[in-house]
């Protein structure tokens, strides 16, 4: 049987935010599916911590899980609460900032012709 997802336990319910731990200075990732078609991530940002402004060829969704984050897209910022989800369209300059310790989900959607 093939499987698609990594990473994450099969056939049990569990707390998405529950498996990527924050740590000290860092951003912490946990990768559960990547090819030419899907990445999905998750992050725990401390406090502080961010990812730098850059662009992607794919529509990426931000699932806030917990804490608090900001995004900046395309020069607006967004401000993220657990349950909050944002759209941040391809090719668009973004960032992602840790105004508290953040959790969230990336799911990113690869054009098919890449």
């Amino acid at each position: 049987m093939d499987k698609y997802i990594k990473n994450f336990p099969f056939d049990n319910v569990v707390n998405l935010a529950g498996q990527v731990e924050v740590r000290e200075g860092e951003i912490a990732s946990k990768t559960l599916a990547q090819n030419n078609s899907v990445s999905v991530t998750l992050f725990a940002f401390d406090k502080g911590e961010e990812i730098s402004t850059h662009e992607s060829d794919g529509d990426a969704m931000v699932i806030a899980l917990e804490g608090k984050g900001m995004c900046i897209v395309d020069g607006k910022e967004h401000i993220l609460n657990a349950g909050d989800s944002l759209i941040m369209p391809s090719r668009k300059p973004h960032s992602v900032h840790a105004v508290e310790q953040f959790k969230m989900m990336l799911v990113v959607i690869f054009p098919s012709e890449r």
